[in-house]
């Protein structure tokens, strides 16, 4: 008997991430190896949807965070026809606050530690990335449920950067089009506090 949690219904598909992977298989990622390239954004990506769809949310971020660890060229087409996935997290958090497709944990609380922790290649762009998805966590969920670290950062004086500053520096040092998703994603999740 497996000991995998099933959920009464199935969550809807994404309509802003690739096409899913049935089951889920975390190989599709790991055959790429040190190579971050497109087809392994892609993979990543297509890998977080079936994720989604098993009812397993909370892991389907973690996959789009390892989708922006990805290291694509400004003439790369695959951003083109794949996003950054700012619009597909909010599309995430908007469906899965009230725990009704699976485990979410605390996304807000997730970012933080992310972005106050990165290390490894890029760790910079990936670091402003995470703030950005920390302010788009806290605009879509409920705030008595999902919370920042606030003993992290008096324990350690944490500066949260400002939506505004955090995407200056994607427009500065993201792929192109990045910070334009970004703001396309805050309008959807300014939408999503006001419903």
């Amino acid at each position: 008997m497996s000991s995998a949690v099933r959920h009464p219904f199935e969550p809807p598909p994404c309509p802003m991430l690739p096409s899913a992977l049935h089951p889920p298989d975390p190989r599709i990622t790991r055959r790429h190896g040190a190579d971050k390239g497109a087809a392994f954004y892609l993979d990543a990506l297509r890998y977080a949807h079936s994720l989604w769809l098993a009812g397993r949310p909370a892991q389907a971020i973690l996959q789009l965070n390892k989708a922006w660890m990805a290291d694509l060229t400004s003439d790369d087409p695959v951003v083109d026809a794949h996003p950054p996935p700012y619009s597909a997290l909010v599309w995430m958090l908007r469906h899965a606050a009230d725990g009704g497709c699976g485990f979410l944990g605390d996304p807000v609380r997730h970012f933080q530690h992310l972005a106050s922790r990165m290390s490894g290649p890029r760790a910079g762009v990936r670091a402003w990335r995470a703030w950005l998805c920390m302010h788009l966590a806290r605009r879509v969920l409920p705030c008595d449920g999902f919370h920042a670290d606030g003993p992290q950062i008096a324990r350690e004086g944490l500066w949260i950067p400002s939506w505004s500053r955090a995407l200056s520096a994607i427009a500065g040092c993201g792929w192109p089009g990045e910070a334009r998703r970004a703001q396309e994603a805050v309008a959807i999740a300014w939408e999503s506090a006001i419903d």
